[in-house]
């Protein structure tokens, strides 16, 4: 079977413009996680499918989310991804704003060529669009909490869901759908990957606060720094009395404070507070549904119910 590698590369060979492809080509040679392609292709063993069909939709989905970053990294203004400059940087916006448009487009054309029966090929490519259409409401929701008053939990979960989760819901999603399992577990392993979806974005959250800078591969304190208003702030701020409110509010209110001495404050905040505890325990609550989730699906491959308990350890444990 040729690697995901190989199948990017048939893609943008010898297309042109080059200035729309070669951009393609430089972000989708860099590798990252390739978590995403990695859940459609467990879940395909899991339900017994073909993982050769399979490298379609894998494929498919690591495009989408690569269009998804080379956007957020203009939003974001970030120079650097993966230890290079981000796309923009290294060209300009008008550029990246194409090639990840044309990486959207490419990755349904993907889907819709998937050599399988034209009905499962037409499902996946549905759950492709819904799954692009989520990302953004997500996005736009995320952007829309940086100048907003007020954000409650439940809001910032409902937003994270579609950033984040929705994502590898659809990854695990389409490797039910490509096994042709039942829609029982379509349904439970798309609800399983909206878990530790989650878990690893509130893991995530953690990480920006009491990761250890060497291995979680960003400054640690980012979160912080730019008044990102994530699970623990929101958290701290419900549990929180009066003059520790207060305090951490006026943190929030501007950038203009000391870097060290502002994450030193809050994280001080957070500790009064057991954020970290709190927000651990959460994660072990998301993880723990995924745990039933997966004891929910049936007629599966057997030996590769492990790799799915390893997967949530992973997501829901990892240091980086």
């Amino acid at each position: 079977m040729e690697s995901l590698s190989e199948f990017f590369q048939k893609i943008t060979a010898n297309r042109e413009p080059s200035n729309l492809y070669t951009p393609i080509d430089y972000t989708m040679s860099q590798g990252g996680k390739r978590l995403r392609p990695r859940l459609v292709l467990m879940s395909t063993e899991l339900f017994g499918g073909n993982t050769e069909l399979a490298m379609y939709p894998a494929a498919a989905f690591e495009m989408l989310h690569n269009f998804t970053l080379i956007h957020d990294d203009i939003m974001d203004n970030a120079p650097i991804r993966r230890g290079k400059p981000t796309v923009y940087q290294q060209w300009n916006s008008n550029i990246a704003i194409l090639s990840g448009d044309a990486l959207a487009a490419i990755a349904l054309q993907i889907m819709l060529n998937t050599p399988t029966r034209p009905e499962i090929a037409l499902e996946l490519s549905k759950l492709l669009a819904q799954t692009s259409v989520e990302v953004c409401e997500g996005q736009q929701k995320d952007l829309d909490f940086e100048t907003a008053d007020a954000v409650n939990i439940d809001e910032y979960l409902q937003m994270i869901h579609l950033k984040t989760a929705v994502m590898l819901a659809g990854c695990l999603k389409a490797g039910a759908i490509i096994s042709d399992t039942s829609r029982h577990n379509q349904e439970t392993i798309y609800r399983l990957g909206v878990h530790i979806g989650l878990a690893f974005q509130l893991k995530d959250d953690l990480l920006d606060v009491y990761g250890d800078p060497s291995s979680f591969g960003k400054k640690i304190g980012g979160d912080i720094r730019e008044n990102k208003k994530t699970y623990l702030y929101l958290r701290a701020l419900e549990e929180a009395t009066p003059t520790l409110r207060t305090e951490l509010l006026h943190y929030f209110s501007s950038t203009q404070f000391d870097d060290t001495e502002k994450f030193n404050a809050v994280k001080n905040i957070y500790e009064k507070l057991s954020i970290r505890e709190k927000t651990a325990a959460a994660i072990d609550e998301y993880a723990r549904l995924a745990y039933e989730d997966l004891e929910q699906l049936q007629e599966v491959s057997e030996n590769k119910i492990p790799d799915f308990k390893n997967l949530i350890v992973e997501l829901s444990q990892r240091n980086k």
